[in-house]
């Protein structure tokens, strides 16, 4: 375990680790099928949650200078929103794209640096926010992701998702 640089990131990085956890155990069962199955609703489906969730992390990285991108980058580039005539990648091709980047992002966001972090970066619509103000943001999401897939779960009638 690396040594985090910068202790404002400690409970990130907790948070960080449990939602690793979480992703996997989320995922767990589901079957390729249902991951496109919206119920006759717009609610993003199963498919489009996993992906911008693996996205996010590529995305992180990418701030920090790590050129890594998933599979399915095009799908998810610039924030695309689901797009109702794709067929997106299995389970499988994303838990692969997430256990890539996954312990890439996490040592660069142990080592990050206080100009790293107070790095201000363009949301447009003159909108900036600091890279620690973004990972905050993005772990917030992470979990909120998850507790969707979660949710998609029970409906689709699957257990609920495990916690260890």
């Amino acid at each position: 375990m690396e040594i985090i640089t910068n202790s404002k990131l400690y409970s990130l990085l907790v948070l960080y680790d449990m939602q690793t956890t979480f992703f996997n155990n989320v995922l767990d069962g589901i079957s390729d099928n249902d991951t496109h199955n919206r119920l006759n609703t717009k609610a993003n489906h199963i498919a489009w949650l996993t992906g911008s969730l693996v996205q996010q992390r590529y995305d992180l990285a990418n701030e920090l200078g790590i050129e890594m991108k998933q599979e399915a980058n095009e799908l998810f580039k610039d924030n695309k929103g689901i797009q109702d005539d794709a067929t997106y990648p299995s389970l499988a091709s994303y838990k692969k794209d997430f256990e890539k980047i996954t312990p890439v992002l996490r040592s660069a966001l142990a080592e990050a640096t206080e100009n790293q972090l107070n790095h201000e970066i363009d949301m447009g619509s003159d909108q900036k926010m600091t890279f620690y103000d973004l990972v905050s943001f993005c772990s917030y999401r992470e979990a909120n992701v998850i507790g969707q897939i979660a949710l998609w779960r029970r409906l689709l009638d699957y257990p609920a998702m495990k916690y260890m």
